[in-house]
């Protein structure tokens, strides 16, 4: 029997986005907050860079806006722009009384704005180098304080409920979720007025990620079953440089490494970057990550140098302390020489298609921050907008819930049914199906892609999702199997996505359409629809 939960809003997901919805509603209603694991792991914590935001009297919101959509590549949604920018300094007001420790400088004690790729402007906001560890420490405490606020660790979302799965007429609403407890491995209903996916981006569906483990697209992929509409799918962000040390994994190196001065070079010490953008190293982060993939299949190498150790010692260890210590950790003193660094799979710039107010296709249903697509970041995103996009669409979320809270008629959630499945003993085709969709998303549908690389990813696809789906249907679930069964269906969205689009625009980039088409638009997927 399931244990049953009943809260008014039910949030998937302790980031910057999740926290902050909770934070915004929890003097006037309950909230429950479900994360996979610890409330502290997720991308909000490794964020270093910081958040980008009109603040200094020499920066302008048009700037700001033209910087976006410049990086975007023209394919952002101007109307999402504006109302993100025109957002931008309340939301860092409103973190500073959180209680966030931004940087301050100088006798003033003014807060240090930084710049990073793509840029105009010093507009990035930043606590040292960990700016994401210290948003999410704060509001964690912030929100573990609240008494209103109820934190269910180790839960795994399954799916998300509907009043059209239970079989009730009327419009379709969402009124709970439905979560594997890993401590027990009981599946729980959380009921609630309102459901909120704030949990993160798909880039585990990739062989290389500076993202934690977290990242496997579950929220991206619950919405598509409940029947919401995705969009721009096919534009994966790659961070162009993380940290190239088989102990580390991949360990990111902050863009403002390069804002202040980094340079890239190859193993001989040249440096590459004004053959590809007269910005250089601050071009945008396709641009960069796609010449350092072109320069190490050009020179049959594992990685590229960063630089940064022309600057004085105490200026990097002020400014990157926490990258500083890791790389030290691994043996690379970044005050003294370069170190290696290499692409990963960054960010996820499409998502489940919002309105401002981060509303989906279903009533009650809101999906925040990461998993979300805004339209802000159209065909690749701007560096630090991803945090600012977290808190500006969630205290929107925070405001169109107060102002819809007409309680809806109780709706009883049925028991998990397990009536019909067994206790799994082939474990085994979980992790070879892991290991195989990775590896060919990595391959066929990574930084350089073509229709034949993508052909050939789309049967793959198909294959894993037809195994997945008969495994799902007679075994009782576990942590790895869901991921698998979402980073499925997400590796698909991306590949259908990526086929659609006959044009090289921002981070999709295409050997047989090498070239922008206009007009372009956005790529839609909508359930009702699905080939």
């Amino acid at each position: 029997m399931s244990r049953h939960y009943q809260h008014d809003i039910v949030i998937i997901g302790a980031g910057a986005a999740g926290l902050t919805l909770a934070l915004e509603l929890a003097d006037k209603h309950s909230v429950a907050i479900l994360t996979k694991t610890d409330i502290r792991e997720g991308s909000t914590l490794y964020a270093q860079g910081g958040v980008a935001a009109v603040l200094s009297d020499t920066d302008t919101i048009d700037s700001h806006i033209n910087d976006t959509i410049d990086a975007g590549v023209e394919l952002g949604d101007p109307e999402a722009i504006r109302f993100t920018v025109e957002h931008s300094k309340e939301s860092i007001d409103w973190l500073v009384d959180q209680g966030v420790p931004f940087t301050r400088y100088g006798e003033g004690e003014e807060y240090h704005l930084t710049k990073e790729g793509g840029h105009s402007h010093r507009r990035i906001i930043h606590s040292a180098d960990a700016t994401g560890l210290a948003i999410s420490k704060t509001l964690i405490k912030n929100a573990t304080d609240h008494p209103n606020i109820d934190f269910y660790p180790d839960r795994v979302a399954v799916d998300i409920v509907t009043t059209k799965k239970l079989g009730l007429s009327g419009k379709n609403r969402a009124v709970g979720v439905y979560a594997l407890n890993q401590e027990d491995d009981v599946i729980e209903a959380f009921h609630g007025q309102f459901i909120s996916l704030a949990c993160g981006g798909s880039s585990k569906v990739y062989l290389y990620t500076s993202n934690p483990d977290t990242a496997s697209g579950d929220g991206i992929a619950m919405a598509w079953r409940a029947g919401c509409r995705v969009g721009n799918m096919e534009f994966n962000q790659f961070h162009p440089t993380c940290l190239y040390d088989a102990k580390a994994k991949t360990f990111l190196i902050s863009e403002a490494v390069r804002g202040e001065g980094g340079k890239l070079l190859l193993p001989d010490g040249t440096r590459f970057m004004s053959k590809f953008d007269p910005r250089a190293e601050l071009a945008p982060r396709d641009i960069v990550a796609r010449a350092i993939d072109h320069e190490m299949k050009r020179l049959g190498i594992n990685h590229v140098l960063l630089d940064i150790s022309h600057k004085d010692e105490d200026f990097i260890k002020e400014h990157f302390p926490t990258i500083y210590k890791r790389c030290l950790e691994y043996g690379h003193d970044m005050t003294k020489g370069p170190i290696p660094v290499v692409p990963a799979a960054h960010y996820t710039c499409g998502g489940v298609v919002v309105d401002k107010h981060s509303a989906t296709d279903i009533d009650n249903l809101y999906a925040i921050g990461e998993t979300a697509y805004t339209g802000l970041h159209g065909a690749n995103r701007l560096a630090s907008n991803s945090l600012l996009e977290c808190i500006v669409f969630a205290r929107s979320a925070a405001n169109h819930i107060a102002k819809h809270d007409n309680k809806h008629e109780t709706v009883t959630i049925p028991d998990w049914d397990e009536s019909k499945v067994t206790n799994s003993d082939e474990d085994v085709v979980i992790t070879h199906n892991w290991q195989e969709l990775r590896r060919f998303m990595w391959d066929y549908v990574g930084i350089v892609r073509t229709d034949k690389r993508l052909l050939r990813a789309k049967h793959r696809v198909d294959l894993l999702l037809s195994e997945i789906q008969e495994f799902y249907a007679n075994y009782k679930v576990s942590n790895d199997l869901l991921e698998l069964r979402n980073l499925a269906m997400v590796a698909d969205l991306i590949i259908r996505s990526a086929m659609s689009r006959k044009e090289s625009r921002g981070l999709h980039f295409t050997l047989d359409y090498p070239n922008k088409q206009e007009p372009s638009s956005p790529t839609i997927l909508s359930p009702n629809k699905a080939s």
